[in-house]
């Protein structure tokens, strides 16, 4: 018997959220009738994180408020605890470059590992969003410029307050 997966996780940092990930969102939400933006706490990320967890789901909260169907929530640990505990099936992954790819399937192949029954789902990025990162819009809000074409107005202003001089 099949198993239909109706629940995917949408995980990341999110350190901030931008369009190239409401992208993904909105795209895995055309396949799922659940979506769960999981915000990763990032306790090992080099340099730590601009934003703080709760700042960093606020944003996303914010960002995807309109989407029905979408909710968005912490985790730390392992992404397959955290799949468990939401009843999620499948983790669906934005893919830009092929650098994301080697990433993105050595992370796919440990959470196989971990459990066969976690589906990984990779989707391309749209190239309107191909060259968008987190950290090329931090980059760019720290020299001050204008980041407003990358993010929602609501990130655009917590990145000027960030690096208001």
């Amino acid at each position: 018997m099949k198993t239909v997966i109706e629940h995917a996780l949408v995980p990341g940092t999110f350190d901030p959220i931008t369009y190239g990930h409401i992208d993904v969102v909105r795209r895995a939400r055309r396949i799922f009738s659940k979506v769960t933006v999981a915000v990763a706490e990032s306790l090992g990320k080099n340099g730590g994180t601009t934003f703080s967890l709760s700042e960093r789901v606020e944003m996303a909260q914010r960002a995807l408020k309109d989407l029905d169907g979408v909710k968005v929530k912490p985790f730390c640990g392992l992404l397959v605890d955290f799949a468990h505990e939401e009843q999620a099936g499948a983790v669906v992954k934005g893919l830009r470059a092929m650098t994301d790819f080697e990433y993105e399937l050595q992370q796919a192949d440990l959470n196989f590992r971990l459990d066969e029954g976690l589906e990984s789902i990779f989707v391309m990025s749209s190239p309107n969003y191909g060259y968008l990162s987190s950290s090329v819009v931090r980059q760019i809000a720290s020299f001050g410029g204008d980041v407003t074409e990358f993010v929602p107005p609501v990130v655009a202003e917590a990145l000027a307050r960030r690096f208001a001089s």
